[in-house]
């Protein structure tokens, strides 16, 4: 009897619980929008100096964005405690994940592992509230909010691999062009500094992640770094296998003094070998990736298209022949 009214006082607090959880939600929602000036007064400043209005809203976009940062590196650190990597090898393989999706602040890790552990937390308040509170505490009720808070707990996880695979693609066809434009620099006379950093800003506005990243590599290399270090972590923070091989092929020329030119053309020819043989293995794979839907969708048609009135015919005369024979 005691259990049971507990249970009823349990079942009847959680729409309280969810009440006060979304009118918080709300509230926070509201105090955030309303933090800026109000429409007439930004009218009236517009009106004063017309110059100002795009640099006005770039200004007011980058303050809140940058509130809603430091708001995020606030309160990770509290919250990605109990998600800490327990050693170095971990915390590197964090770190590489993280940059191969492109975020390589300092604040990263903590931020993502606490997102992580907020999202758990919202996955089984939030979400099992609203389960227990539509079809009652069970055991079934009890299994969907642990399932909804494993998918809110890996949802940092799969946004960071969609990231990091979208980077690794963008790199993986823009290697061939920054490729070309290496050997032409290079055969011109330029060191591999210089040619890097021509690739990088001829080709910022085309592809933006590989400029940015053989900017990155420049800024190191300027700051003192040696060039094996840098070429290896290139190929690491990518993560893309072919940006690796050439990294590779790189630091072993500079080592041994061959010419940069010539292991540039034959890193080329190699890749570009490689890539044909890609799109020859793809073009084999179609034959096969189409028999699913021929045979679900095409064939089923087709079937009907042609056998459908032979049917209808055997049907009408045999159907007479039978009944009267009988």
């Amino acid at each position: 009897m005691i259990l049971a009214q507990s249970l009823f006082n349990f079942e009847s607090l959680v729409p309280l619980a969810l009440f006060g959880a979304f009118a918080a939600l709300a509230w926070w929602a509201l105090e955030f929008l309303a933090a800026g000036k109000s429409r007439a007064t930004e009218r009236l400043e517009e009106l004063k100096d017309p110059g100002k209005r795009r640099k006005a809203a770039a200004e007011s976009a980058l303050k809140k964005t940058d509130s809603f940062t430091k708001m995020l590196e606030r309160a990770s650190p509290s919250l990605a405690k109990p998600l800490q990597p327990k050693n170095e090898v971990e915390l590197g393989k964090l770190r590489t994940k993280l940059a191969i999706a492109g975020f390589r602040s300092e604040s990263a890790g903590s931020i993502f592992l606490g997102m992580k552990f907020a999202g758990l937390v919202a996955g089984l308040l939030l979400g099992g509230g609203t389960i227990t509170s539509l079809r009652g505490l069970n055991q079934t009720s009890l299994v969907y909010s642990v399932a909804l808070g494993g998918l809110f707990f890996y949802l940092p996880e799969l946004v960071v691999k969609f990231f990091g695979n979208h980077r690794k693609q963008a790199i993986f066809l823009a290697l061939p062009d920054a490729l070309d434009l290496m050997v032409v620099c290079v055969e011109a006379g330029l060191g591999l500094d210089q040619a890097m950093r021509k690739v990088a800003d001829e080709m910022k506005n085309t592809y933006r992640v590989l400029a940015e990243e053989f900017a990155i590599s420049n800024f190191q290399l300027q700051m003192g770094r040696p060039r094996s270090e840098v070429l290896h972590e290139l190929g690491l923070r990518t993560g893309v296998s072919d940006l690796r091989a050439l990294s590779a092929v790189l630091i072993q020329a500079d080592r041994f003094g061959s010419s940069i030119a010539q292991a540039l053309r034959t890193q080329s020819d190699s890749m570009r070998i490689r890539r044909r043989q890609l799109a020859e293995e793809k073009a084999a794979k179609t034959a096969v990736k189409l028999i699913f839907p021929l045979v679900l969708f095409i064939f089923p048609g087709i079937f009907v298209v042609l056998v459908g009135p032979a049917a209808i015919t055997m049907i009408r005369q045999m159907f007479p022949m039978l009944s009267g024979g009988g």
